[in-house]
């Protein structure tokens, strides 16, 4: 008896050494002394620091932090930047990175852009990038197209360019199609691709289905694959099932797959069960289960 006691007195002691254990981290953290925080705020630049309260080698360590910061707003805020406070190295560096990031939005057609800081050879290639990017905005149809600024051959490859759109439009049935810029060839391929995707949306019960546009051979496909389609659906139980669909074997298979999944839910107790439609054998076989 003074073994059991003993035992327990060990074990309680274990558990309440390692919850003191488990809570020392919550401990620590809500002990952390107030002027560490205050730091902390003032080294983020955070509105609740109290200067009055740190000592002088905080201040420097939170002068420094500032200076950090200060830099890394010149570099990328410059709205927020205090050039005075910056080093000369700090200013170089700020105005080589301010000196890129110029050079990079004029060739990438990105505000702001003044053109003139830019040299003769960086002025050069930003006018490529531009006559690069508005040729390809003509190409794409994106916004208005100055052809004037084009040469000949930028004219002809243009051209060329959204005759392919139009007829990718045609044949995919994607965006605007014209008809009469089509060559009878073209034409008659347009057609074909257009007959095709009706029968693939049909078959799928897709949107854009027109069944009057099937021949008999189509059709023949087509309802053979909604029955397929349908007779699954019923047989898992989706929304999608349409049970007048069903020939007479198939809704027999779906029943019997139904009665499966009703018995299965009510021997595991997972799913909806109706006792009402089990058979002798299948409620006499649930009632000897543990409950």
């Amino acid at each position: 008896m003074k073994d059991l006691v003993s035992s327990r007195r060990v074990s309680v002691f274990a558990w309440v050494a390692s919850l003191w254990v488990s809570l020392c981290p919550v401990c620590v953290l809500a002990g952390t002394p107030e002027p560490v925080a205050n730091l902390s705020a003032c080294k983020s630049g955070w509105s609740s620091c109290d200067r009055s309260r740190l000592t002088l080698e905080e201040m420097t360590d939170v002068a420094r932090a500032e200076q950090v910061r200060n830099v890394w707003n010149c570099r990328n805020r410059p709205s927020s930047c205090d050039r005075w406070k910056l080093t000369a190295a700090e200013a170089t560096a700020v105005a080589v990175a301010d000196y890129d990031r110029n050079v990079l939005n004029c060739k990438a057609g990105f505000n702001p852009c003044d053109h003139s800081r830019l040299t003769r050879s960086e002025a050069r290639e930003t006018a490529v990038a531009e006559h690069k990017r508005r040729l390809s905005d003509c190409k794409d149809s994106i916004g208005p197209c100055d052809l004037s600024t084009l040469t000949e051959v930028e004219v002809a490859d243009m051209a060329r360019a959204q005759r392919q759109r139009t007829l990718s439009n045609c044949t995919d049935g994607l965006g605007r199609c014209d008809y009469s810029e089509l060559t009878p060839t073209e034409a008659k391929g347009v057609a074909l691709a257009e007959r095709q995707r009706n029968v693939t949306n049909c078959r799928y019960g897709w949107e854009g289905c027109d069944r009057s546009k099937l021949d008999e051979w189509e059709a023949a496909e087509v309802g053979a694959a909604v029955q397929t389609r349908n007779m699954s659906d019923c047989k898992e139980g989706r929304d999608s099932c349409d049970y007048a669909l069903l020939s007479r074997s198939e809704a027999q298979a779906v029943e019997s797959a139904e009665h499966v999944r009703n018995y299965t839910a009510c021997r595991s107790r997972r799913g909806y069960c109706d006792r009402s439609r089990l058979t002798p054998a299948q409620a006499a076989s649930i009632r000897r289960e543990v409950r």
